[in-house]
């Protein structure tokens, strides 16, 4: 029986033909990387985009939406910061795609697909030390978005640090998004009445995470050298702010928040905290016109009084908002950008982890800019005619935030690369044991070896990908073997980090899947 190690056949499956692509060639591995996320069955999008039997008939709207480039959304701007994540299309992954469609959408040799990536509706991180889910709940989303507000206890009797937390949607069809906060104190309430919450009414009520379409869980470096947490302690309360887009009155949505702590007593954890440092919560927009607004933090003195770490940043504002940014800044120095959205879209929301730690220095000040369109230009606008908006929280009200994951600078921390750590150990996780792939040891630590039910044939594929949809590691011409050694590597011969991953492999016409953890 062959055996093939990855580390010794690193092949690299390079497409070289521009002017003859194809759903197995060339397309269908760039749907799974950047569509498949939220376009899958039982996913957040209403269509599913995992099959040539899929988008083939859709074939005309996704051009435009392509075209466009309505579709991936990815607000941010990539020349002014690199983010984790990036869900958007390159300039050859979409002219690819272009051309493609174009061609008349030819599928290839349907037996050379790649294997596509695995998605569960069930959790990545396993069952955690904590749930919280909120009550069984229809949205009332009939001609206006709904938004609602679930205030759940946890039960907690001692304090603990977070290391890791799952947003799972209920119905990921009808959850546009989920804010998820701490309240240390209780005093927040549920509010499910008007439609109209969105936000805590305390200032104490601290934001931890968020859940969007193709959204990953938080998982906090926990292994040296970086490990990070988050303070919950006794007497607090989980707070879900949820979003339920019109036209879904009728279904029901029950989600939850799984969340993993450190072992009591663990040291050395560095904290981390999330907040809106920028924001100005006393303005008015009049109608029938633009308006620009700043912000800065610190809002007076010379700047920070320290050093510190930013590791993620989330703009907001609501309907009216058309543009938004945020850098730190000091006289005379280098601008350090944060993030640049220059077309405001409110249905697409997100925190956006840096790819590196981003240092800001003492002395340097955070500050946002953005612009407001209360016209009738705005086709978002929830007034017409246009009527004087005032900040506040409700969605026909305006916001004007930057949130932040941020902590003390260390020494070395703007070299941390976030994607090798964003995987980091959590013990938690409990590997699939089902399914005629095989894996040994599972989990691992250096290395795995992955038997197959059978030989693999000449259009045969085995890859793995991350938990979240990232390809990791792709093999071609296999042919004949079925005992597969995989190092640990990616396909640039770097060692991924600890985490879940997934062997998706097509033999013949038959799609097998393995899910396989990598420890320390």
């Amino acid at each position: 029986m062959k055996k093939i190690s990855f580390l010794l056949s690193f092949t690299f499956y390079i497409f070289t033909n521009v002017s003859a692509q194809t759903w197995s060639g060339e397309v269908a591995q760039i749907f799974y990387n950047k569509c498949t996320k939220c376009h899958h069955p039982g996913g957040a999008a209403p269509l599913s985009l995992m099959t040539f039997n899929d988008v083939s008939p859709m074939a005309s709207l996704v051009y435009q939406c392509i075209n466009t480039n309505e579709m991936p959304p990815w607000p941010p701007d990539n020349n002014y910061q690199q983010y984790l994540h990036n869900r958007s299309l390159s300039a050859t992954e979409k002219s690819t795609i272009l051309t493609w469609l174009d061609q008349g959408f030819p599928e290839g040799n349907a037996a050379s697909t790649p294997p596509p990536p695995v998605y569960s509706s069930s959790s990545f991180l396993g069952n955690g030390d904590l749930t919280v889910q909120i009550p069984t709940y229809m949205s009332k989303a009939i001609s206006h978005d709904d938004y609602v507000c679930f205030a759940i206890p946890t039960n907690l009797t001692q304090n603990r640090i977070i290391k890791a937390v799952e947003v799972i949607p209920g119905n990921r069809e009808i959850v546009h998004h989920a804010l998820v906060f701490v309240d240390p104190t209780s005093v927040e309430s549920t509010d499910t009445l008007d439609g109209n919450c969105a936000s805590p009414s305390n200032a104490s009520t601290k934001l931890i995470t968020g859940y969007t379409p193709g959204a990953t869980p938080m998982i906090l470096p926990s292994v040296d050298p970086l490990k990070l947490g988050i303070d919950i302690g006794p007497g607090s309360s989980i707070y879900f702010a949820m979003h339920y887009p019109m036209g879904s009155y009728g279904a029901f949505d029950s989600t939850k928040v799984i969340i993993h702590f450190y072992p009591v007593g663990t040291t050395g954890v560095r904290q981390i905290s999330a907040g809106p440092l920028i924001a100005n919560n006393n303005f008015s927009l009049p109608a029938n016109q633009e308006t620009s607004l700043t912000a800065q933090f610190p809002p007076s003195g010379v700047g920070l009084p320290s050093n510190y770490s930013i590791l993620s940043v989330f703009p907001h504002m609501h309907l009216i908002g058309k543009d938004i940014k945020a850098y730190a800044f000091k006289p005379n120095l280098d601008t350090i950008p944060f993030i640049n959205v220059p077309k405001w879209d409110f249905m697409w929301q997100d925190f956006y982890f840096f790819q590196n730690i981003q240092k800001v220095p003492t002395g340097y000040k955070l500050k946002g800019e953005a612009t407001f369109d209360n016209t009738v230009n705005n086709l978002n606008n929830p007034n017409n005619p246009p009527q004087n908006v005032y900040s506040g929280f409700n969605t026909t009200d305006e916001m004007f935030l930057v949130y932040f994951h941020y902590m003390p600078y260390q020494n070395g921390d703007e070299t941390y690369d976030l994607n090798q750590f964003v995987n980091a150990s959590v013990e938690d996780y409990l590997p699939n044991e089902s399914g005629s792939i095989q894996v040994f040891p599972n989990p691992f630590n250096k290395g795995c070896d992955i038997h197959l039910p059978e030989q693999l044939g000449m259009n045969d594929q085995v890859y793995l990908y991350s938990a979240s949809g990232e390809l990791i590691r792709k093999l071609t011409n296999l042919n004949g073997v079925q005992d597969l050694y995989w190092d640990g590597n990616n396909d640039q011969g770097e060692q991924v980090s600890n985490g879940l991953f997934y062997v998706s492999a097509r033999i013949g016409n038959k799609l097998l899947s393995k899910k396989i953890m990598k420890l320390d």
